[in-house]
């Protein structure tokens, strides 16, 4: 019997969004070498350049809605016990409805001290000189290479508690989100959504994938698991 629902959601969800994944195929994000805007080290050098980078996701965030797969998800909790793990760092399950989200690489929508400590809300532009309450420049609440997931414990636990789980718009290519697959138990039910996805149904596996974009594929998923409860 299904009663623990985990949900693996990566940039494919929030695409249809409207939102960039800001990673190009040649590797930049927005022009930018990867370790420029999103390294301890980039943010060292030229902290300027990186806040502004995370101002620009930020502003384009607070303009675009949760999608048709959001809401989707959103529907299984009335029948499941329905966890998000999302490598997203956008608010877009949360503002469909959905309760239960750990976010593994920080949060858009929050800042913490450059120091440590607790993130805070934010929602404005951070410039050099927003500081915290101990005079220390105020970062994104963002999980940079190089820098631990520290959530990873708690999304491993999870996932080891799965009845099921659904893995939507993700290349399972991320490390160490993409690890997550290996802590289910045997024969534990995979949903994988994906226009390009990156394995192949496996029924010995219970591995079924369906190669379609989040917001046809969710629904349909969805739809389908609530039709067979009891």
């Amino acid at each position: 019997m299904i009663k623990n629902v985990v949900i693996l959601t990566g940039a494919g969800i929030s695409a249809e969004s409207g939102l960039k994944t800001f990673r190009d195929a040649n590797g930049l994000w927005e022009g930018h070498d990867v370790m420029e805007v999103a390294s301890p080290q980039g943010f060292s050098r030229n902290p300027t350049l990186v806040l502004d980078f995370y101002n620009q996701r930020r502003r384009q965030l607070l303009e675009v809605s949760p999608n048709e797969a959001h809401k989707a998800l959103v529907a299984l909790e009335a029948y499941f016990n329905v966890t998000i793990i999302t490598q997203n760092v956008d608010d877009l399950h949360e503002r469909a409805g959905s309760t239960q989200v750990l976010h593994l690489h920080g949060e858009l929508l929050k800042v913490r001290s450059a120091g440590g400590g607790r993130p805070i809300p934010w929602q404005k532009d951070l410039v050099v000189g927003d500081l915290c309450e101990k005079g220390q420049q105020l970062r994104p609440h963002i999980v940079w290479f190089g820098e631990e997931v520290p959530m990873m414990g708690k999304a491993i636990e999870l996932t080891s508690s799965a009845d099921l789980l659904m893995i939507v718009g993700t290349s399972m290519q991320v490390y160490p989100a993409a690890s997550l697959i290996n802590f289910i138990a045997p024969k534990t039910p995979i949903y994988f959504i994906d226009p390009r996805p990156s394995m192949a149904s496996d029924p010995e596996k219970k591995l079924l994938v369906i190669p379609e974009n989040a917001t046809k594929g969710v629904p349909s998923v969805v739809a389908d698991l609530i039709h067979k409860v009891p």
